[in-house]
């Protein structure tokens, strides 16, 4: 299955009926690590989770073996990104793989630069700009 870049977050939870709707609970820390904010419009993909009952073993195993993912940038790793948006305080921001997000300060928006990774914590990368591109290189 292909992930896209936009992905905000990704969790497992179980639909229960509530007053004639269905209703998913988003976890808490989702809200809270800034990814996502109350009020704003979602895309939200429904996948069906194996059941005991399924054959697939391979799935079935990866699925109920769910670990947290690691991030996928580390200190001191370089990457050229473009500055998608900027964030309350003013500093860039930027995504990754998995949508996982890296804050960037003294960027502009749509602004194309090389950072150096300063801070990885479990859900956002802290980056400084190493160099600052034409947009077309």
């Amino acid at each position: 299955m292909d992930i896209p870049d936009q992905l905000r977050c990704l969790f497992s939870a179980s639909v229960e009926k509530r007053n004639g709707s269905a209703v998913i609970e988003i976890p808490e820390q989702e809200v809270q690590t800034g990814e996502l904010q109350p009020g704003k419009t979602y895309r939200v993909a429904v996948l069906a989770a194996p059941t005991a009952d399924d054959t697939d073993d391979t799935d079935a195993t990866s699925q109920s073996t769910h670990t947290p993912q690691t991030p996928p940038v580390e200190q001191g790793e370089q990457r050229t990104v473009e500055i998608e948006d900027l964030g309350d305080q003013g500093d860039g921001i930027t995504r990754v793989e998995r949508g996982f997000v890296v804050i960037v300060p003294e960027s502009k928006q749509g602004e194309r630069v090389t950072v150096e990774i300063t801070d990885v914590q479990r859900n956002v990368a802290f980056a400084e700009v190493v160099e600052r591109l034409d947009y077309y290189e």
